[in-house]
């Protein structure tokens, strides 16, 4: 059973950085492409980084040369390093993957940042 375990939101200033982590079970990271996504209130949810099985990262528009995803395969977790946080980088953080024909989520973390 596939299960992603997000942690590490929180409530932080404009400019800040916070790191998110998604410890995996049931999957192997390095062998899967992870993802990290979120939905603002009133919005729809949007792929914020993904990684690949060999390590390619792909951002949006929105977050690239702010947020770097990353992973360590020994303790089978993928994080989102988030710098100079905006107050439009608020909402829920949820780390996703896909095995087979299966979409999996995370519960999501909620990231609030205040201007």
């Amino acid at each position: 059973q596939v299960q992603l375990m997000e942690s590490g939101g929180g409530l932080v200033q404009a400019g800040e950085s916070l790191r998110l982590s998604c410890a995996a079970s049931g999957i192997i990271v390095g062998f899967n492409t992870m993802a990290w996504y979120r939905q603002a209130p009133r919005k729809e949810r949007e792929l914020v980084a993904g990684i690949t099985s060999g390590g390619s990262a792909n951002y949006a528009d929105s977050v690239k040369g702010r947020f770097t995803i990353s992973k360590d395969n020994a303790k089978n977790t993928v994080y989102l390093q988030m710098n100079s946080l905006k107050s439009e980088d608020t909402g829920v953080y949820y780390c996703n993957t896909k095995w087979g024909l299966a979409n999996y989520w995370g519960q999501g973390t909620q990231v609030t940042v205040s201007s």
